[in-house]
């Protein structure tokens, strides 16, 4: 009978230890931490940070602190699936993440199944919320909105009569690039694509294949990945001798293409969402961000950051996470929500898709980029100075 009692006692005891209170909520973020994007995870994992700081400055999520853990999956699909089974085995609440749409999808896979809601501030390949999980949202755009932009430029306001597309082979990359050429198509039949040719991330030499773009003679050559092999293309290309323009998707969108390219960046294209410094409700972001890190372009953090207040004002919303709590209930919050951000107003359908994700061009000018065209629109009456092929030596 008295072991009876003791075995009671302690069951009684370890249940209501149990269920005291949680210590504090775990949320996860992820992206290419190391090498050659670093740039690009390190942008996300500061907006991430900035606003689970501001969270734990009101108290965090009703009383319990928020801890964030960083993975870096070197945006490498396999690493990636294995930073997601590390993310769920500590128990995160939510995810904010991948960047690359190659590690996002298998990632999101892992995500579904643990029933976790995963945002990712920058994954657009459409395959992602085209699988139809509930827990995948994303607070970005997607490859078929603006590869859509960039052929809308490209045929009707820049009159492009041939066209070079390069690829990097990767989700993102090839999945960008097949976007804008099926938009071409459906644009113009009179608009001829001289060549559609992969490169393998990671390389630095492109000179072979921009030679023989040399003889095809395009007027604008588009090329789907990211700043490493974008800004190294545009630098190449002048030094073989082509004049066109180089247009690139969101993955180009970043200080680093401008460091890489040099002079030779100057004119080129890219599509982004329009400039969130002038969203009235972005003031403080940048105010605290830029304490904190400088006054350098980081396009990504924004998008990091808006998706972290989602998160946990979810979290909050669903009564935190007190014991093992009800993420399904969470993911439910977030497709029904209506936020006003950093970056705007912000809905998302069915799918996890931003309800509205609207695509600009911005051009490289003065060793800055600039918004220059929105679908709709003429050519700039001052497009000139943008437009006219440079006449430097791009190789000193």
């Amino acid at each position: 009978m008295m072991k009876k009692i003791i075995f009671i006692g302690l069951l009684f005891f370890c249940l209501n230890g149990c269920q005291k209170k949680v210590q504090e909520i775990v949320i996860g973020t992820a992206g290419p931490m190391t090498g050659d994007q670093s740039k690009l995870g390190g942008d996300v994992a500061n907006g991430v940070r900035l606003a689970v700081d501001e969270w734990n400055e009101k108290g965090g999520i009703n009383g319990v602190k928020i801890r964030l853990e960083i993975g870096d999956d070197q945006h490498d699909p396999k690493q990636a699936v294995s930073v997601a089974n590390k993310m769920v085995n500590l128990g995160i609440a939510g995810m904010i993440g991948h960047f690359n749409s190659s590690a996002s999808i298998p990632a999101s896979s892992v995500y579904e199944r643990a029933g976790i809601p995963m945002i990712t501030p920058a994954s657009t390949n459409p395959q992602l919320t085209n699988q139809g999980y509930q827990m995948v949202f994303r607070v970005c755009g997607r490859d078929d909105q603006q590869g859509k932009v960039a052929a809308d430029f490209a045929v009707q306001a820049f009159q492009a009569k041939k066209l070079a597309i390069l690829h990097d082979k990767t989700t993102y990359g090839q999945g960008l690039s097949e976007e804008f050429r099926k938009a071409v198509s459906e644009q113009s039949k009179a608009v001829e694509i001289v060549s559609f040719d992969g490169l393998t991330q990671g390389d630095k030499d492109f000179r072979g294949v921009l030679t023989a773009l040399k003889g095809k003679n395009p007027d604008m050559i588009f090329f789907g990945g990211i700043f490493p092999e974008g800004g190294l293309i545009s630098k190449q290309a002048k030094e073989v001798g082509l004049t066109a323009p180089i247009m690139g998707g969101d993955g180009i969108f970043d200080p680093k293409f401008i460091e890489i390219a040099g002079i030779a960046a100057e004119g080129s294209f890219v599509t982004f969402t329009p400039d969130p410094e002038k969203i009235p409700h972005a003031k403080g972001f940048f105010q605290k961000y830029k304490a904190r890190h400088g006054e350098g372009l980081a396009p990504y953090a924004i998008y990091a950051y808006d998706a972290t207040h989602i998160l946990l004002k979810a979290l909050a919303q669903a009564g935190g996470i007190s014991v093992k709590g009800d993420k399904k209930k969470v993911s439910e919050i977030i497709r029904n929500m209506k936020y006003d951000g950093a970056l705007g107003h912000i809905e998302f359908d069915t799918k996890g898709d931003v309800k509205a994700s609207p695509y600009v061009v911005w051009t490289t000018k003065g060793g800055r980029f600039e918004e220059f065209w929105a679908p709709g629109q003429p050519m700039p009456t001052n497009a000139s100075d943008v437009l006219m092929p440079a006449t430097h030596d791009a190789s000193s």
